[in-house]
């Protein structure tokens, strides 16, 4: 390959020369260059902090208007997309509907790689307006290359609506960077082994994706302090720590939470809107859907 050549290719496919050798190291070597490499993301998501901040309240404000958040991505950037939207619901006790995740080639990419529907540049908006996706939405694009026409298409339609447009990548100055209104570049540099961004460059976008999602829900009221105070009781582990919430929250000893929180049905905010107002279980319901379901805004609207 002629340099002329290497120019072309965005920093995710260059070759890293501190792994030049890599193939003829150690177990131990060999995982001890990747943990070097890795101690590089992040740093470079630091870099971008005010960048992803920005991005919080942007997103915060489509979603206070009624919007939704959307993730679209193909190959591993797909699947993390998938990943942090699908632990929204359980984590912050909103609605699956709330924030979505698009996938080039559907949800069996999740699973199965299907890597020749990225270059499909319509695919992305038919994927969006499918979902009914439009002007007061979100859409975050994630694309480590920058360049997957399936996202950057994506992308641009959604900014044609007037959508918020978010991107992020490992490339700067790379065509999703210029469809999105914010872009998040985190440069981590090349692969340790060449090309493979569900390394690093995979690294950098889970991160930001849990600070993205994280920050919003915690600035939307979904967390007090920092309790998941709208955290669904469905399994043994998540029905203890609602009690230790409850307790923590409402001063109630483990009898008083238990008695609490059976009678409203194992729903944690219900639980604490009616355990700080006084309140019966239908005018806690009834301020929980006046407040969209944070907790804070629901006990302020009863005292």
């Amino acid at each position: 390959m002629s340099s002329q050549q290497s120019d072309r290719l965005p920093v995710t496919e260059a070759e890293n020369p501190r792994t030049a050798n890599l193939s003829s190291l150690s177990s131990l070597e060999i995982v001890s260059a990747m943990n070097d490499e890795d101690a590089r993301v992040a740093v470079a998501v630091r870099d971008v902090l005010p960048v992803i901040a920005k991005a919080v309240d942007a997103t915060v404000e489509c979603l206070r208007a009624g919007g939704r958040l959307f993730y679209i991505g193909t190959g591993t950037s797909g699947r993390l997309g998938v990943l942090d939207a699908a632990e929204c619901p359980p984590t912050f006790g909103v609605s699956p509907e709330l924030v979505q995740a698009v996938i080039a080639g559907g949800y069996e990419a999740c699973h199965r790689a299907v890597e020749a529907s990225e270059d499909d540049a319509e695919a992305g908006a038919r994927d969006l307006d499918s979902r009914g996706f439009g002007e007061p939405d979100a859409l975050v694009g994630i694309a480590a290359s920058g360049r997957t026409p399936y996202t950057v298409g994506a992308v641009e339609y959604a900014r044609r609506l007037g959508a918020l447009t978010v991107a992020i990548t490992c490339a700067p100055e790379s065509a999703i960077t210029q469809a999105a209104s914010i872009a998040i570049v985190a440069l981590v540099g090349p692969e340790v082994v060449a090309g493979s961004t569900r390394l690093k460059a995979g690294t950098a976008q889970k991160m930001i994706l849990n600070m993205l999602s994280t920050a919003t829900m915690v600035r939307l009221g979904y967390v007090t302090g920092n309790r998941m105070t709208n955290v669904h009781t469905r399994n043994a582990k998540l029905r203890a720590r609602a009690l230790r919430i409850l307790q923590a929250e409402a001063a109630l000893n483990e009898e008083q939470a238990n008695e609490i929180l059976d009678s409203a049905d194992g729903n944690l905010p219900l639980a604490l809107v009616m355990s700080k107002t006084g309140t019966t279980p239908a005018e806690a319901e009834e301020a929980l859907r006046a407040s969209n379901d944070v907790v804070s805004r629901a006990i302020e609207a009863l005292k």
